[in-house]
């Protein structure tokens, strides 16, 4: 178990006693209270971007430079020497061993799990993953594995959000804000963007839920940090851009144009993304070696294209500028990279290395705007395009896109650029390759796993409770049928021996053929002279809405409620008719039921 003396219990005990005996004397009421937790959130937010990015740099400095010096090869020039990089990604799959044999709880389910744990578990974090995912993937990203900073220094703030909350024993949904402050003080900090880190929180986090107090803390959490950052490493981006300037409005067409192509290639890159982490899922080998050989790929990619290694920050910031990136043409390198670093980044999370994929989206969205532009700017050479510019443009559309969160993107744009004029380009491409990914691909990056899984997170704790228990595990096995060619006489002797109101209706084969209830009995049963003349399936409904035992609940409880019928037939998948069981509300509810009490006690 990992102890930290500064972050120990006795520590935390001191400062909530401290903190609870201001908020008595002083009579500080509970979201004035939330205000100050968020300004101490915001301040350890901003020193553990701080701690992580120097951890990133140490490793980087000890794998890339000092073997640069060792064996006199340089990532810029072509030489045999250079082979002893594709070493360096399984070095960190190997450093990442350890962390997987003793804390694989830590590294598992990425920024995907983070969202669930925080939006449907109750936004209760443990405090040792801030150390074992955050140096995990301080390993991943500085010896050349392509993943982004963000998510794991999100994660990182929420955690320390998480663990303040908990301390002073807040509500779930305090706990969430608080959660929220840590993530956005830690994304405000590494881009020193304050708004983008609001509504990354907001958007991401918090799945756009607004609230004028939660809205509050997340922005002062989100400016103390990015104080923070400002005053330990200076006031400047992880990502620096030239001043942008729209030369012709006319150009505008063109970034209609962009945002299609960003759309589009979004949405490759997300079902692209998951299939390359399914084969490694499915790669029969020891889970533990999985890592290297993972970094063993990338290491060959980033022999040839050394630019995938890492989180691709400078390399993003030559291609803003505009610069030639190779000798060759400049667009020649920048359509290869688009899909060298697509894969390297798949096969580094995909083989269970740890990191996030905010910095390969920006990357991705960097190289194809800035093909993009090249290609158009060869094309219409007098039209003086800036592929610059459309770089620019082109990284915060593709991060709308991918992670389907364009108030992030275009806030986040205009505070690395400090330009008005970003604003409507911006606007433009992520609004519409956010529609185009949304319409092939209605899950993000972030959510698609889960979805999988079947969580929806925008539905809420009780619907993905609903959408987590199966028909099969629920329905009523032995099923009282009726037979079709029964008299209404027999049919009423059968029912004043039994509970049921609703009675399936079967063949002499034993297949479904209706359905029959008491209430549709009622209306002929002051007919005697019907009692031994009319049948029951006379009277039955033969348009049945049935169940399948691989559905879940949530799907037949919508069934059940647009008819407001109590019971439904469950039939196979391969016939629809032969009958396999039965489910009712009530089953349905009290099912529902157990699971929320085993969940809240999970939490507990």
């Amino acid at each position: 178990m990992l102890h930290i003396p500064f972050l120990s219990n006795r520590f935390f005990d001191r400062l909530r006693r401290i903190l609870s005996r201001l908020q008595s004397t002083f009579r500080i009421s509970e979201n004035t209270f939330l205000i100050i937790l968020a300004v101490i959130i915001g301040l350890l937010g901003g020193l553990g971007n701080y701690a992580f990015r120097k951890t990133i740099e140490v490793i980087r400095w000890g794998i890339f430079e000092q073997s640069e010096q060792l064996f006199g090869y340089s990532l810029e020039e072509w030489s045999l020497t250079r082979l002893v990089v594709v070493l360096f990604p399984v070095i960190g799959g190997l450093l990442v061993i350890p962390l997987w044999h003793w804390f694989g709880k830590d590294l598992k389910g990425g920024f995907s799990g983070f969202l669930e744990r925080v939006n449907l578990r109750g936004a209760k974090l443990q405090l040792r993953p801030i150390f074992t995912r955050g140096f995990g993937s301080a390993i991943t990203i500085g010896t050349g594995g392509s993943a982004g900073q963000e998510g794991p220094i999100a994660m990182i703030g929420g955690a320390i959000g998480s663990q303040f909350g908990q301390l002073f024993k807040m509500s779930g949904d305090r706990l969430k804000v608080l959660v929220a402050c840590g993530a956005a003080a830690g994304v405000a900090a590494t881009f020193n963007a304050p708004v983008a880190g609001v509504f990354f929180a907001q958007e991401i986090v918090l799945l756009s839920a607004f609230e004028l107090s939660s809205f509050t803390s997340i922005v002062i959490a989100s400016g103390m940090a990015t104080v923070v950052s400002r005053a330990l490493l200076g006031n400047h981006s992880e990502i620096t851009a030239p001043f942008y300037v729209v030369n012709n409005y006319w150009e505008l067409i063109l970034y209609v144009f962009l945002g299609l192509l960003i759309g589009t290639l979004a949405a490759l890159f997300i079902e692209t993304h998951f299939r390359i982490k399914d084969r490694f899922t499915a790669l029969k080998m020891p889970r533990l070696l999985k890592p290297m050989v993972g970094g063993l790929l990338v290491g060959v990619i980033g022999f040839v294209l050394p630019q995938v290694f890492g989180n691709g920050y400078e390399f993003i910031e030559t291609v803003l500028m505009g610069d030639q990136v190779w000798a060759g043409p400049a667009w020649y390198l920048l359509g290869i990279l688009i899909v060298a670093k697509a894969v390297a980044t798949s096969v580094t999370l995909g083989s269970g290395l740890p990191g996030g994929l905010f910095a390969p989206c920006l990357y991705l969205g960097a190289v194809i705007g800035g093909f993009f532009g090249h290609v158009v700017g060869m094309v219409l050479p007098q039209v003086h395009i800036a592929p610059g510019a459309y770089a620019l443009v082109g990284m915060g559309a593709f991060l709308s896109a991918a992670t389907h969160s364009p108030m992030t993107a275009i806030f986040l744009l205009f505070e690395i650029t400090d330009s008005y004029e970003v604003i409507v380009p911006i606007m433009l491409t992520c609004v519409i390759g956010t529609a185009v990914a949304r319409h092939f691909k209605k899950d993000s990056l972030e959510t698609l796993e889960l979805s999988r899984a079947g969580i929806d997170l925008e539905a809420g704790k009780e619907r993905n409770i609903m959408k987590s228990l199966k028909v099969g595990d629920v329905m009523v096995r032995d099923v009282e049928t009726v037979p079709e060619h029964m008299t209404l006489g027999q049919f009423a002797r059968f029912i004043e021996k039994t509970r049921h109101t609703n009675f399936p209706l079967a063949n002499a084969q034993g297949e479904l053929t209706g359905i029959i209830s008491v209430q549709d009995f009622m209306g002929v049963v002051f007919e005697r002279d019907l009692m031994d003349l009319v049948v029951v399936k006379e009277l039955a409904t033969t348009d049945v809405i049935t169940a399948h035992a691989d559905e879940d609940l949530d799907q037949t409880m919508r069934k059940i409620g647009y008819r407001n019928i109590e019971q439904l037939p469950v039939v196979d998948r391969e016939t629809h008719r032969k009958l396999v069981g039965i489910i009712s509300r009530r089953d349905i509810v009290a099912a529902y039921n157990r699971a929320l009490m085993s969940r809240s006690l999970e939490e507990h």
